[in-house]
This record gives C-alpha cells, structure tokens and sequence, in this order.
C-alpha cells in the first residue's frame, strides 16, 4: 500500500486529510497524519478572549474529532524529514516512509528571539494573544486595568493573520469604551509597515479607521529589544515607545524540525513554488498553509483556498501528469472593527483589495473595505464554518481563486 503522509495537523493538514480521504482510493493508499498536540486551536478565536467575548472552551477541540476513520492520526514529535530517503525520523526514534509528503506545520510566536520580551514583565505588562495562555493571561489582566499606555507591537514580518492586531486595537478601542475608561487608555498600534497595512487602498481605509477611534498609528518601527526597566520598546534607529501595557505580536517562524532537515528558510519556512505550491526541490513534496515562503498572507483562508490547488496538484503527480491547478494567492479575512461591526478584504498576489460585494456581484450581502454589521456577523458565523465545514474539507461556495465580480477599481 502506498502511504501519503501529512505533517502537522492544524487547519490545512486537517483539511488536506479529509479531502483525500473522501477522494483516494483506501485500497491504494494509506494517509497518515503526524502531530505533536492533541488539542485543535481555533486561532481566529484567541483574539477575542482578552475581551471576554470568548472563552477557553470556545476555541478548543481534540484534533481526533476532525479525523475520518481511513486517516491514521499519530501523536509524536517529528525530529527531521528526511527527504532524499522519502522518510520521517520521530523523536522516539521510529520512522515511517512515505511515497508523497505534505508540509503542514504552521508557523510559530518565538518572544524569545527579541531581546528583552520574555523579562520580568512577561505575562505581567507584556502579552501575546497568539497563543491560548498569552490571551487567557492579558484577559486577566485588563478585567483589573484601570488605563494607561497600551502598545499593540508587531515585532517582525511575516506573521500569521496580519489583520489580527488591528483587530485587537478595534476591540480595545470597544472593550475600554464600554468599561467607562476609554478617555484613560492611551491606545499606540506600532508596525513595521509603512501603513496601517501592507495594501494601499486597505491602508487608507483602515487608518481613516483607525483615526475615528482616536488609535494613533507608528510606522516604520522595527523592534530591536524590549527594556523591561523603562517600560520601552526600542527600535534600531533608537526610537523608544513607553507602555503599561504591551501587546506584542512575537517574531514568527516556521516549525524548528524544518531548519533540522535542512529544508528551510532563515525563517524555517520551505521554499515553495508559489503557483503549484510544490517544493521549489522535491517533486512529491508538497506544502500548504503557514509552512510555505509564498508571498501572501498566513492565515487560515489561504490554507482553504489553496487546498484545493494542492489537492488537484498531488493527484496529477500520483498520475504522473503534469500539475494543472495553479494558486493566485487568494486570501479572505474579515476585520472585526468594534461596535457590533466588521470590514471584510478579497485579494490575491496581483491585486490589492478592492471596495464592491461578496460574494455576490450586487447583492453581497457582505461588503468589501465596508465598515458594516453585516460583515461583523460574517466573522461570528465563521467560527461555526471553520469547526463544521472547513475542517472537514466538505464544499463550500468560494471560488478558490480570487473574482473581480462585484468588485469596483478605484484611485487613490
């Protein structure tokens, strides 16, 4: 029996499981799927716990509840691939061979790659909200906070769901307001960009955002430490921004296991064909989600989106056929803004986002680059897609890639 293996079993690897549970024949082959957690995270989830929206229970699951019958689900650690021996070495020393291989594990918070981050004030005056008990934590913290200076910092590019920290001033901004402290909390979202995002005609929308919620704005910032005496963050041209509270979004990279196996980045992600989403240098190698170094969002919609690419990709290999599906980057992400209201983003390698309707020309009922209730209830109802539909890789009524339909050009 021939066996693809999976790495990793988050939401793409999930996905990519069910999908080629459903579209392989199990006589022939045998899928495997590798991870070192039990736990399934809903990460969308974790931004809303600081704010009492959500709680721990809402956004975890057993990862073996995701799983059909036909999908063999190992929990170990994987120590390397070994790619030229078409093989997975485990850290209990057992391996397991494999005919195609699919990367799927993600990427990671790494505080401790900045100077100064995990100090005296970690998880005290400095949190995360990218993992569970950052966002547990600073829960805590801001039920007691009576206001000062809080700092929303992203460390470094690239990171996983790059709307989530303009996100996390919007609810701030919402969370303060209705506490009856807002005029007390000064609220900083500090960035690398040169914008409020990295596209510019979300960037104009979100700063005009931004500025209504009285949310001031530092670009150009690139961390070089944290000073826990002063209470700064510090970048390489010197600049110093005070806090009381800081809210980080850490360094990211790439699972360690793939530096290990010599098959990654500077960044621990794998060199990856953009469009066909194959290993820039092996051909029954495929990687989907986080895990790749192509050039657009980590976030959970790409994943969705280019595991039908994947998908269609490995079975032509399997039939030796030339790979025919081609990935144009498409990501999806609604920005909750506060106040019972959200905006939602459409846009692929090639083309920013752009005001209009989705997904229907017209009709909608969502809006792009609209601050509107709608969209809103649209990042709500998500959370039900992503445990019901979309992990279970079932269809959903998304084009993989990205429509102009309903969408308008504009100038800025």
């Amino acid at each position: 029996m021939k066996q693809i293996l999976i790495l990793g079993a988050g939401t793409a690897g999930t996905m990519m499981a069910n999908k080629l549970s459903k579209g392989l024949d199990i006589e022939e082959w045998k899928i495997t799927i590798v991870d070192k957690d039990k736990i399934h995270y809903y990460q969308p989830g974790l931004l809303f716990i600081p704010f009492d929206i959500y709680k721990k229970e809402d956004v975890i699951k057993p990862k073996a509840n995701f799983f059909p019958s036909n999908v063999e689900f190992i929990i170990t650690e994987i120590s390397k691939i070994l790619p030229e021996e078409n093989k997975v070495l485990f850290t209990d020393g057992k391996t397991i061979k494999y005919d195609f291989l699919l990367i799927a594990t993600g990427t990671n918070v790494c505080p401790e790659e900045t100077p100064g981050l995990k100090g005296n004030l970690w998880y005290k005056n400095i949190f995360d909200f990218y993992t569970l008990n950052g966002a547990l934590e600073l829960q805590k913290f801001f039920r007691y906070w009576e206001g000062g200076k809080l700092v929303v910092n992203i460390a470094d590019m690239p990171f996983k769901c790059p709307v989530a920290p303009i996100e996390f001033v919007c609810l701030a901004d919402d969370f303060f307001t209705k506490k009856g402290i807002r005029d007390k909390v000064d609220i900083t979202y500090v960035t690398p960009l040169s914008g409020a995002f990295t596209k510019p005609i979300a960037t104009k929308m979100l700063s005009e955002l931004l500025e209504e919620k009285n949310i001031h704005v530092v670009t150009d910032f690139y961390l070089e430490k944290v000073d826990n005496e002063k209470k700064t963050i510090v970048s390489y041209d010197g600049i110093e921004i005070p806090f009381d509270v800081l809210t980080i979004v850490p360094l990211n990279k790439g699972d360690e296991m793939i530096a290990r196996s010599g098959m990654g980045d500077e960044l621990n992600y794998v060199p990856t064909n953009k469009f066909t989403l194959q290993s820039d240098k092996y051909q029954n190698i495929f990687i989907i989600g986080d895990a790749a170094n192509i050039p657009t969002s980590k976030a959970g919609s790409v994943a969705h989106f280019a595991s039908e690419i994947v998908y269609e990709n490995l079975i032509c290999a399997i039939e030796g056929r030339t790979l025919t599906a081609k990935f144009d980057g498409h990501a999806n992400c609604y920005i909750e803004t506060g106040k019972g209201k959200g905006v939602l983003i459409d846009f692929n390698y090639d083309t920013e986002p752009l005001p209009g309707t989705f997904p229907l020309p017209g009709i909608g009922p969502f809006g792009l680059l609209k601050n509107t209730k709608m969209n809103h209830y649209g990042k709500i109802l998500f959370r039900w897609i992503y445990w019901h539909i979309l992990l279970k890789g079932k269809e959903m009524p998304i084009e993989s890639h990205m429509t102009f339909a309903g969408k308008n050009k504009v100038n800025i």
